[in-house]
């Protein structure tokens, strides 16, 4: 009967206690996302459309006491029979794998790094010429509506350094390249960039 009165006492308490846990990690995820509206728990973007709009949304978050890093960089990939995908930051994917779509364009916003200039290797035209934007502003490089995907990208930020990974048709993850500049993907060889990873 004690061993009874003893485990039921033990059982609530350990209700109770979960019970003020889970509570607790509602009311900090509900701070968490007043902070970050466009931002999923997973950092990945559910609002923005653009990777400015998403570097904004990382900006703002820090602001409002978030923990997030004074350095980064935000992206998205137009892909073969997908179009722009939402964007994703600091060393999200952009693209897809497993799929056998190439990245036509991709869209790169920086913060806190002081710009960023790209440039690509496009199908069937080779080195396109280098595009460069400050902090919050937009630089894009490849093509769209034009179906050629692009096979290497290469990336310069104003300060620090950049590390990038590109997954290539037939290779997969090709590992990651840091320094400034770097060049991740191929060249020469006719192979599509699928997905890109990108952190400063």
């Amino acid at each position: 009967m004690v061993n009874g009165i003893i485990s039921k006492s033990v059982r609530t308490l350990l209700t109770l206690s979960v019970t003020a846990v889970l509570a607790a990690a509602g009311a900090g995820a509900a701070q968490a996302q007043s902070h970050t509206s466009s931002l999923n728990a997973s950092g990945k973007n559910t609002t923005a459309r653009t990777s400015t709009e998403a570097a904004k949304a990382v900006v703002a978050a820090r602001e409002h006491g978030a923990r997030t890093a004074a350095r980064g960089v935000c992206y998205r990939a137009h892909v073969a029979g997908i179009g722009w995908q939402s964007p994703v930051c600091n060393g999200q994917v952009a693209g897809t794998t497993g799929q056998g779509r190439a990245i036509e364009a991709l869209e790169i916003t920086t913060y806190g790094v002081g710009g960023m200039c790209a440039q690509a290797h496009v199908a069937g035209t080779g080195w396109q010429n280098v595009r460069c934007g400050a902090d919050g502003q937009t630089v894009t490089v490849g093509t769209t509506g034009q179906s050629r995907p692009m096979e290497a990208l290469w990336l310069s930020p104003s300060t620090g350094t950049v590390g990038a990974q590109a997954h290539v048709q037939n290779y997969g993850w090709m590992g990651w390249q840091n320094g400034n500049p770097i060049t991740v993907g191929t060249t020469g060889a006719a192979l599509r960039l699928e997905a890109v990873q990108i952190v400063v």
